[in-house]
């Protein structure tokens, strides 16, 4: 691929078409034809952040014919050593580097590409470096921590011209696109109301000191949140099969509502054909102490709500002529001919068709485009459940300008782009430049 200054296959084919009367064969496998491409047009790979999640990634691209692991990062020793050891094993040999820091990663110029699944304050800094190296990206969800992390990740992406995915999965679920399309070719007639059932904001974090073992670099995993003792719910030891609970708190994350929020807004962002906006209004429920209930609403007037609908949780489109359901393996309507009839020439909204989530980011690389989920679809759909926390933290409405990406008021809210902290950054964390 010319982005990875190699020899293409087409370009290949091409010079040996021009060798006119030279009759040359080469290998299926040289061509990539035989299932497992040769070693200069695989996409090398790099690891950022070598949790539960990352591993899952690590294993479903060891399995890909197409990549080549090269390196993982984690702050953890023993995380690190057993991805590094994972790899190896893997490819027979011992190739696969370990880093504790992942600037040293992205410092190499033989990685085209990084999957970071790191805490989620710790994505807009390894997002905006590995862009600026021209690799190309797949992050996990919630993408960023705070409003102006997701302005920033959209602005870097571009600038550099990297192919981005973000990890909301459910974007090449059969079941979504369905759903979604439906939608937006007025199956339920005009769309009123969205309902998405997601937990609730995050809280100060609160964990009371636990001794240290050695082996964890826990300046390096705090990052740009305030200096604390160290407590194994942010940051178990060793190997573990559980997603740690540092969501729950605000100096990392923003709890249930950005965990599945990020999930099921951007459904209800792609079913209401805002992947590229947002909602202009964010309304706090009347009791202060609810964590359930902010209403978003948007320019021609469809309200999305933070709840479930009718008992059901997932996503609820609610319109003036029936109601679809979604959710991970669910599928309903009422009528039910709305999802099972298949589409029509007369509806002409087509969704994009994936391949699957890993598949479409190594294709879109291959193709030089975006994938379905690139870096804008995930800043703006994290940017609903922002929007939503500080609704709930503050308790105040709040009118939002999704095209300047700044709060019309009040004008306090501004300050807030950012996080609404205890503390400041640390340094050397502060806020990156592209």
């Amino acid at each position: 691929m010319t982005r990875f200054g190699k020899t293409t296959r087409r370009q290949l084919l091409k010079a040996l078409a021009a060798c006119a009367g030279v009759p040359t064969l080469l290998p299926a496998s040289a061509l990539g034809l035989a299932g497992r491409l040769a070693p200069s047009e695989r996409i090398t790979l790099g690891f950022i952040g070598m949790g539960k999640q990352n591993l899952y990634h690590l294993n479903v691209f060891l399995g890909n014919k197409q990549t080549h692991v090269l390196a993982v990062c984690d702050v953890d020793t023993t995380r690190r050593n057993f991805s590094r050891d994972k790899v190896n094993q893997r490819y027979g040999n011992e190739d696969c580097a370990g880093y504790n820091d992942y600037r040293d990663l992205i410092a190499r110029d033989d990685i085209d590409a990084v999957v970071i699944s790191t805490p989620d304050h710790w994505h807009a800094h390894p997002i905006v470096d590995a862009a600026k190296t021209k690799k190309h990206i797949y992050c996990e969800k919630p993408l960023t921590l705070t409003i102006a992390e997701a302005k920033l990740c959209i602005d870097a992406v571009n600038k550099y011209g990297v192919v981005f995915q973000t990890g909301s999965q459910q974007r090449s679920g059969n079941e979504f696109r369905v759903a979604c399309e439906a939608v937006r070719n007025g199956r339920i007639g005009k769309l009123q109301r969205v309902y998405a059932a997601v937990g609730g904001p995050s809280r100060w974090c609160d964990l009371p000191e636990e001794p240290m073992e050695p082996g964890l670099d826990w300046n390096l995993w705090l990052g740009q949140a305030p200096m604390r003792p160290y407590n194994s719910v942010l940051s178990p030891r060793g190997m573990h099969d559980h997603f740690p609970n540092w969501r729950a708190y605000r100096e990392y994350s923003g709890g249930g509502m950005t965990d599945w929020g990020a999930h099921h807004f951007d459904i209800a962002q792609w079913g209401m054909g805002m992947d590229e906006s947002g909602p202009v209004e964010v309304i706090p429920p009347e009791n202060p102490g609810a964590d359930r209930g902010v209403r978003w609403i948007y320019e021609n007037g469809v309200e999305l709500i933070h709840n479930g609908y009718e008992g059901r949780g997932g996503v609820n489109f609610v319109g003036t002529d029936g109601v679809v359901y979604v959710d991970r393996g669910r599928l309903q309507s009422w009528p039910e001919e709305i999802v099972k009839d298949p589409l029509g020439d007369s509806e002409p909204v087509r969704l994009y068709r994936s391949p699957g989530h890993h598949r479409d980011w190594l294709e879109a690389i291959r193709e030089n485009r975006q994938p379905i989920c690139p870096v804008e679809v995930g800043a703006r759909s994290v940017t609903v459940c922002h929007l939503g926390n500080l609704a709930y933290w503050t308790g105040k409405r709040l009118k939002w300008d999704p095209k300047a990406w700044r709060f019309i008021e009040p004008a306090e809210a501004n300050d807030w782009l950012d996080g609404i902290r205890r503390e400041p950054r640390r340094d050397p964390w502060q806020l990156p430049s592209i």
